[in-house]
């Protein structure tokens, strides 16, 4: 089992930014180059969901957060805070199994995640996708 690696502060920081100062859109976490600590890989106040999608390299592993918005028909407008595992099939066997082996000490230290989704290709992360997910929870 490979070893876990630390979540660096920032991390934490620029999530409590996105959460209650909506100072971001969206964070995209990665791994340090010696993979003992998650990392702030990217930070977008951007609007469109294509660049966060963007964001995610073709074949290579990321973990993010988004700040979801939808209208919910007989409630208006609603937000969840959406995680997202990100794990393509073209990315390396290696990284998968890193990113695998840390991603539950991200995913707790983020306290008010609403949705989960996990991705091996654009389609399962698409907006359409998430919008499912999202009206699903209530």
């Amino acid at each position: 089992m490979p070893p876990v690696a630390t979540v660096n502060d920032v991390c934490l920081d620029e999530y409590q930014a996105l959460k209650l100062r909506k100072k971001h859109k969206y964070v995209v976490f990665n791994l340090n180059d010696d993979n003992t600590e998650i990392v702030v890989a990217r930070v977008s106040s951007s609007e469109s969901y294509d660049d966060f999608i963007a964001d995610l390299p073709e074949a290579e592993c990321r973990w993010a957060v988004y700040d979801f918005e939808f209208e919910q028909e007989g409630a208006g407008k609603q937000e969840k805070l959406t995680f997202i595992s990100w794990a393509p099939d073209t990315a390396n066997a290696e990284q998968k199994t890193l990113f695998a082996a840390s991603k539950n000490e991200l995913r707790r230290s983020l306290n008010g995640i609403a949705v989960e989704i996990e991705g091996t290709d654009h389609s399962e992360v698409g907006y359409e996708s998430l919008l499912d997910m999202a009206k699903q929870r209530k």
